[in-house]
This record gives C-alpha cells, sequence and structure tokens, in this order.
C-alpha cells in the first residue's frame, strides 16, 4: 500500500485511518488504515509512526544496533539489543504525542501491536515474529509497549529470517499501532481462500472463546468452518473441544480453562459464520486477493484486528470476482452512474471511483463494484433518509436522478439498530453538508481554474522522462486533483436544480407547459449548456464556423465513456471527428430556437392565466437554470480532471514498459510500479481475463435485489432486464408484462410522436439512425448527442428526468421517455411505436415482426 499523496513525514503520531505510507506506519498499521477507511468494523485507535522509532534510535542506539550484528550470532545480537532499548527513555516529544493521542482515545484498556514496514508484504510473511501487548492500562504500561515493540524488531528470529530474504537491517523500521482493547466474548482467525486446498472460493473460519491470542499461538483447537464464497453455506463445520482460552486479566491477560459449558459449544452459529465470511469476502475485494484476517466478536458486534495477504497458497488457476452484491441483502441501482460509466471499467477507473465514493455507513458499501459495473447501494441511501426523518423526500429527489423504484420492489433495510444507523445518518449527513460548504466556496474557481489547471498538467505529465519524475509529479500534483478537485466537481455534479420548482409549475401551467418551461437551460449569454456542446459544435466545425483545433479544445474530453481512463477521448484522437455520423438531419440550433419558440409562448400563456405567480416562477426557474448550467459545468471539469488521470496511467504504461497492463492495476498500484515495485504487476493476466469475461456479457439489470451472479443471470433465456432479485420475487413492474403494448417509464421531454423504432446497444450503432426514427437505447450520455437532432424522439432502458437524454431531449424539443426497463429487449428495429413524453408511455402500434 503506498501513499498516494504527500503525507506529513514528520508526524511522531498518526490517526488510526490516515492515508500513510507503509514507511510511515508500517504493513500492518498501513493494512489497518485501510480497512477503517474502507467503513470495515476496525476498533478505533492510532500509530506512533516509524519516525518516533528512528528518533528513539538515533540517539546512539542504532550503532549499538550495528555493531551487535557485526559482532555476535543472532541470539548474541537480539539479547544485546534488547538491553540497549530497555535502558533508554521515550525522547519527551514521542512520550507527549503518544500519550496525548492515548487520551483522545479515551484511555482505559488498550492493544499495542508491532507494526514493521516489511511486515504484511504480498510476497513475504512477518506474521508472529514480532510482539503484540494486550490488555495494557495507563500511561507507563503504554509506553513501556511501545518500547517493547520497537524492541521486538531485533529478536533472534526477526533477524535471522531478514538475512534470509536479503533484506538489509538499515532498511527496516517499526511503527505501532495503539487500538482501543475490544472486550471479545470470541475470537479467531478467517482466511478468504482455504489454506489447505488452495481453494479460492471458500472461506474457513477459526473460531474460540475469548481473546485470539490462544488460536493465533496454537494452544487451543478451534472451530472451523468451511463456507462457500458468495452463497456463504456451510460447507463443512467441525466443532471442538477447547479447553482453554484467553481472558484479560488486570495485569494484561491469561489463559485458563474454559467453563466446561462452552468447551463443546459451537462459538458461531450459521448466521454468524456467514456475516463473518461476508466481513471476509469484503476484505478479499479491497485487496484483490486472499486474505488473513484477525477478528474479534463482542456481544452482536464483529471487529476486524488484522489483515495481511496469504503468501502460501498453493498456485489453483481461479477467476478474479468483481462483485460486491456478495456482501449482503441490499437493493442496488445503476440508473444515473450506468449512465456516466456505461461499460465495463478496468481496475484502474474503478480504483478512482471508489475513492471518490462517500464512506460506508456502518460497515454497509454506499456504492459497490457489480461484475465490472458501477451500482449504487439504495438500502444505504434510503435507510439514512429514513433515519433522518427524510425518507419521503429522498424517494422524490431519487425519483429526479434514479427513476422510479416500482412499489413492487422492496428495499431491504441495513441490519443496523435504530440508534446505530442514526449516528452513522448524522455523520453522513454532516460530512454531506461540509461538502456542500466547500462546493459553494471553491467551485466558482474551480471552474475557473480547471481547464487550464489540466492542460498543464498533461503536458508536465507528457514531458516526464522518469518513472521517478512521474511518480514525483503524481505526489505533488496529480493526487491532488484526484482528492481534491475531482471531490469537490462531483459535489458540484450532485447539486440540486430545476427539478426543485417543476411541482409549483405544474400545479400552475400543467404537465406539458411545465416541461416547456423547463427548458432553456442553455440562454446565458448564449452559451450552450454542456450536455449539447459537442452536438453543437459539430454542427458549426461542419458549417466552417470553428476548426478542428477549436473543437478539441472545448469538448475534446467529452466521449461516451469519458469516465473510463483506458479509453482514448477525441482531443487525442485525430479520426475521432472523422468517425461522427454525418447522416441528414435537422441543425441543433434551428432546434433550439423552435424550442425557445414554444417556451415563450408557453410562458405567455402562464402569464395570462397567472399572472403574479408568473412572475415569481419566473424568478424560480432562472435561478434553477444557473445550478442546472453549474452542475453541467462542474460535471464537464470532471471530466477533464479524468482526461488528466489517463495521461497519467497512458504515460505510466510507456515510461515503465508495462503499456496497457496499467489500467489493471488501481491507482495506488501504479505509483507502486513506479516506485519499482514489480508486485502488482502479477495481477494484472487475473483481472484482464476478468474484465473480458464481464465485457462479454449483457448490461445487467438496472436494478438488483441481493446476491447477483452476472454469467448465471446471462446464461438464462428468461432473463429480465430491468430487475434482478435473489428473492424470486420478479414481479412484474407495476402494469408492465410482456404480452402488454405499453412501456412505461418516467416522462423525460413531452410531446407525442409516432413513428420506426431504431433499437441500437451502441453510440456507433447509431449511425445507422435515420431522420425521423426513434432511438431506442439502454442508456445515453454526452457520446450520444450528435444523433439526437435525427431522432424523432428518445426511448431508453435507464434514466430519470435528469438524465442526460430528458435534458438533451427536452433543450431540444424531442419527446422521451427514460427509465422504461426493458424497452430494448420488448421493441425491435423497425417497430412502429407512439412515445407519449409527458405521460412517459410507449405504445407498440404495428410489430415489424408479424
Amino acid at each position: 500500500m503506498r501513499n498516494t499523496g504527500s503525507m506529513n513525514d514528520t508526524a511522531l503520531v498518526l490517526p488510526l485511518d490516515a492515508d500513510a505510507e507503509i514507511a510511515a506506519v508500517g504493513g500492518k498499521g498501513a493494512s489497518l488504515a485501510r480497512l477503517a477507511r474502507a467503513g470495515l468494523p476496525v476498533p478505533p485507535g492510532f500509530h506512533v509512526t516509524t519516525r518516533a522509532y528512528r528518533a528513539f534510535v538515533s540517539a546512539g542506539l542504532d550503532q549499538e544496533i550495528a555493531a551487535a550484528l557485526r559482532e555476535t550470532d543472532e541470539d548474541g545480537a537480539a539479547a544485546a539489543i534488547a538491553e540497549g532499548f530497555a535502558r533508554r527513555d521515550l525522547p519527551s516529544d514521542t512520550a507527549e504525542a503518544v500519550l496525548a493521542a492515548y487520551t483522545a482515545l479515551g484511555g482505559g484498556v488498550v492493544a499495542v501491536r508491532s507494526s514493521a514496514t516489511t511486515e504484511d508484504l504480498p510476497d513475504l510473511s512477518f506474521a508472529g515474529q514480532h510482539d503484540t501487548f494486550l490488555g495494557v492500562t495507563g500511561a507507563d504500561a503504554l509506553l513501556a509497549a511501545v518500547k517493547r515493540c520497537w524492541a521486538s524488531l531485533w529478536t533472534a528470529r526477526a533477524i535471522g529470517y531478514r538475512s534470509r530474504n536479503g533484506i538489509a537491517p538499515e532498511d527496516v523500521a517499526l511503527a505501532v499501532v495503539v487500538q482501543r482493547l475490544v472486550p471479545a466474548d470470541a475470537a479467531g482467525v478467517l482466511f478468504t481462500a482455504n489454506p489447505l486446498t488452495g481453494a479460492r472460493g471458500e472461506s474457513v473460519i477459526n473460531a474460540a472463546w475469548g481473546l485470539g491470542e490462544a488460536v493465533v499461538g496454537g494452544e487451543v483447537t478451534p472451530d472451523t468452518y468451511v463456507l462457500a464464497h458468495g452463497s456463504r453455506t456451510e460447507k463443512r463445520r467441525e466443532v471442538s473441544d477447547k479447553a482453554v482460552m484467553t481472558v484479560r486479566t488486570p495485569e494484561g491477560t491469561a489463559t485458563e480453562a474454559t467453563p466446561e459449558r462452552l468447551r463443546r459449544a459451537p462459538v458461531l452459529d450459521q448466521a454468524r459464520a456467514a456475516e463473518l465470511a461476508g466481513l471476509g469476502e469484503r476484505i478479499h475485494d479491497l485487496y484483490s486477493g486472499p486474505m488473513d484476517v484477525e477478528w474479534t466478536l463482542s456481544g452482536d458486534e464483529f471487529a476486524i484486528v488484522q489483515a495481511r495477504p496469504i503468501t502460501n497458497l498453493s498456485d489453483e488457476d481461479t477467476a478474479e470476482v468483481w462483485n460486491d452484491s456478495l456482501a449482503g441483502d441490499y437493493l442496488w441501482t445503476c440508473a444515473n452512474l450506468g449512465e456516466a460509466i456505461p461499460s465495463v471499467m478496468t481496475p484502474a477507473t474503478w480504483s478512482v471511483a471508489r475513492a471518490l465514493a462517500m464512506p460506508a455507513v456502518g460497515g454497509h458499501p454506499v456504492s459497490g463494484n457489480i461484475g465490472g459495473r458501477f451500482y449504487l447501494n439504495l438500502s444505504v441511501s434510503f435507510g439514512v433518509a429514513n433515519a433522518l426523518g427524510l425518507g419521503g423526500f429522498a424517494r422524490r429527489q431519487g425519483e429526479q436522478l434514479l427513476g422510479r423504484i416500482p412499489d413492487s420492489v422492496a428495499v431491504p433495510p441495513l441490519p443496523m439498530s435504530r440508534p446505530a444507523l442514526l449516528r452513522s445518518a448524522v455523520s453522513l449527513a454532516g460530512l454531506a453538508l461540509r461538502q456542500t460548504v466547500t462546493y459553494r466556496r471553491r467551485l466558482p474557481a474551480l471552474l475557473a481554474e480547471t481547464p487550464g489547471r489540466c492542460q498543464e498538467l498533461r503536458e508536465r505529465i507528457g514531458a516526464a522522462e522518469s518513472p521517478e519524475a512521474l511518480a514525483a509529479l503524481w505526489r505533488s500534483d496529480v493526487a491532488d486533483l484526484l482528492r481534491v478537485t475531482c471531490r469537490i466537481l462531483e459535489s458540484g455534479a450532485r447539486q440540486g436544480g430545476p427539478e426543485r420548482v417543476r411541482a409549483a409549475l405544474v400545479k400552475a401551467a400543467g404537465e406539458a407547459d411545465a416541461t416547456t418551461l423547463m427548458t432553456g437551460l442553455h440562454e446565458e449569454s448564449g452559451a450552450a449548456l454542456e450536455s449539447l456542446g459537442p452536438v453543437i459544435g459539430l454542427a458549426r466545425l461542419r458549417r466552417g464556423e470553428i476548426d478542428r483545433d477549436a473543437y478539441a479544445r472545448a469538448w475534446g474530453h467529452r466521449c461516451a465513456d469519458e469516465f473510463e481512463l483506458s479509453v482514448p477521448r477525441p482531443g487525442e484522437d485525430p479520426a475521432w471527428l472523422d468517425r461522427q455520423p454525418h447522416a441528414p438531419g435537422p441543425d441543433p440550433e434551428d432546434l433550439l430556437r423552435k424550442q425557445a419558440a414554444v417556451r415563450a409562448e408557453a410562458w405567455r400563456r402562464l402569464r395570462q392565466a397567472h399572472p403574479r405567480a408568473a412572475r415569481r416562477l419566473r424568478r424560480r426557474v432562472d435561478r434553477a437554470a444557473v445550478a442546472a448550467r453549474r452542475r453541467e459545468l462542474a460535471r464537464s471539469e470532471m471530466v477533464r480532471t479524468f482526461w488528466v488521470l489517463r495521461a497519467f496511467a497512458v504515460r505510466a504504461g510507456e515510461l515503465t514498459g508495462h503499456g496497457a497492463d496499467v489500467f489493471f492495476l488501481d491507482v495506488d498500484e501504479i505509483v507502486a510500479v513506479l516506485d519499482g515495485d514489480t508486485a502488482p504487476l502479477a495481477a494484472v493476466p487475473a483481472r484482464r481475463a476478468a474484465y473480458r469475461r464481464y465485457s462479454a456479457l449483457p448490461a445487467y439489470p438496472t436494478l438488483i435485489r441481493g446476491r447477483f451472479d452476472p454469467e448465471t443471470w446471462a446464461a438464462n433465456p428468461d432473463r429480465r432486464t430491468d430487475l434482478y432479485d435473489e428473492t424470486g420475487a420478479h414481479k412484474p413492474l407495476e402494469s408492465d408484462s410482456a404480452d402488454s403494448a405499453d412501456i412505461t417509464g418516467s416522462p423525460g421531454a413531452a410531446g407525442v410522436v409516432e413513428g420506426a423504432a431504431r433499437v441500437v446497444s451502441t453510440a456507433a450503432e447509431g449511425a445507422a439512425l435515420l431522420p425521423g426514427e426513434i432511438l431506442v437505447t439502454a442508456v445515453t450520455n454526452i457520446g450520444w448527442t450528435p444523433l439526437f437532432p435525427r431522432a424523432a424522439a428518445v426511448v431508453t432502458d435507464i434514466g430519470a428526468p435528469l438524465s442526460h437524454a430528458a435534458i438533451v431531449a427536452r433543450e431540444l424539443g424531442i419527446p422521451a421517455v427514460v427509465g422504461c426497463g426493458d424497452a430494448t429487449t420488448r421493441l425491435a428495429t423497425g417497430d412502429r411505436v407512439r412515445v407519449d413524453g409527458t405521460l412517459g408511455r410507449v405504445t407498440l402500434l404495428d410489430s415489424a415482426q408479424e
């Protein structure tokens, strides 16, 4: 694990969830920090960094260590070094920093664990070589435990192991992790692959009563549970006679006899074992590989106290699984997200998307990767809203962005107590509020400066002449673009817009006129709405009003897969403009002028019927239009920053000689490879295979309930494309059925039109669209915009009133029905259909197949 930006390398103490390098907090500390940031249940605590260790040994002890290693054998050196640690006190600044962090933690009983810089690495296993102290209480005991952890870096066993693996003494240092000690009722070890057979599709749990030391130290034969990945069904259970258990005492810990009633009782029931296996699968997915996880159970709550890669599995050739739906019973949606990222993501893209996501709520992910596609967890979103008393508001707002969830589809509640959910909800709401405040303060400046900054950074990336130079540029500039700029822009892109005044317009002017009155978002000193930019730019290019360079400067970052890092942008592909469709059709600016006249007439009718209300509503619409333009511009500039990230990845591939392999690494791993660490590259073949496997499948359902296997679903000839429900409740959405002539969705843009359907799956296929045909597809984004002027209407499977298809269709005056769920499977090219964009209904009039 590597830091993706600059860290305060002078810190003696860091928060547990700090985004720090292994060099600062050691392997165990970095792993716990990563788990904590991912929202897994890690006990709170802090790191005593390697800088504190080096400050301690630099006062002469380092010379004693070097002399001992030169002059005696491993045992003699270990004894001499231990004595050197024992006779020295911690420097005052280190002691003060440690005790301040201990006080902030609340004092009390803690666990103090060693975390070496060579520990828990993917290709080496230092498990058990450095000391851990449980049940530490009070300032003096804590400082003594820290020092004893440092000394354990120089045990005879650790010295010998490093020597045999070619690790120089001067290359090692040791951090310390201090965490609140969980009063464990039970504990043990979880392996996310079978350590005996090498089977990657199995989780193996060892469990015993009390603290975990008896299990880790081999003093007790634990219960063993073997569960299948995904389903978490129990394949095997062995309940042992657990004669002893580790317990906490006033002096620390001790091993004592297990009470008779517990000796032969199973530690975990089936539900608990499955819950723990689910946590293990999340950790496995987080690290993209098999993990050895230490856990505790206190009451009903699991805690993760350590996780390290399993380094000695047999070489079983097994497929990688990208599937966060296996984490629990949630309702997921790809609406809105599926529009932004419509294809299977490479690991590099997913790592960026994951970094921008909101934090987990009580260990439950807000967003997830299901078969390489981006999904939002509605169980979390609605659970948080309900806890805050905003459930109804959240559903109404959600309909604008994500489309309406049919009444027949249940949203599984989060398995959290109401107080716990409320605490998480308040925390998440506070984070959202802080982001909104930051967005309002910084967004205008960012919108102005981002194009220039991105251009400069892409040029500097292209000029980097060595991996070291590119890694330095990442840490000094590019990482900040990801962590700060991209997050603020993404926050701006989520802000509400014109939908807030729509209800008032409907009440005053009716459904059709309300939709018309909400158009004209492009009109601000003649500036085009960002979603309309490419289609207007192409029209001006063809009329000779601008040249190719001008188009590239303005819209060279926008395309159908504009968030996917592996896809070339129009601005770097000279042939892109030549591939755009040239079929005849209305000029988009003519359509905008025509829609402006329709809109003016709707305002005239409203002023005539409700003169006072019309003035008030006009002011509200104008404010909403400004917000909508700003939201669109924020999204455009966020896409521009992704172009910088793509440039970084491409250059990393060039400088390291690994080419497109870098897209199958996460961004941390790309930086690691630039730093000379080739270990991450071992995962590339399996990730490429997973990417190819998932990319060969059809797009998954918009709504997914529970655990979903993309390959099993795709193999089912009767599969639904709108909804998958693990519970088997595959009810038709509302009144729809396979033999109905009507397909319902959300009203996207008002108007009624009849015509021939053209069903296409990609923007490239859309070149076959003839003027006056009805465009039917799964989802559109800005890459589809050039097709819209030729379409008589637009129908999509995925979408909502604020989706791309709806916004652009409204501006151009084209009827649209969005979020139909399964229009592409129920309609065929040549079918004659009626599209009613006001009611959100598509009617099959004549089938081309009859």
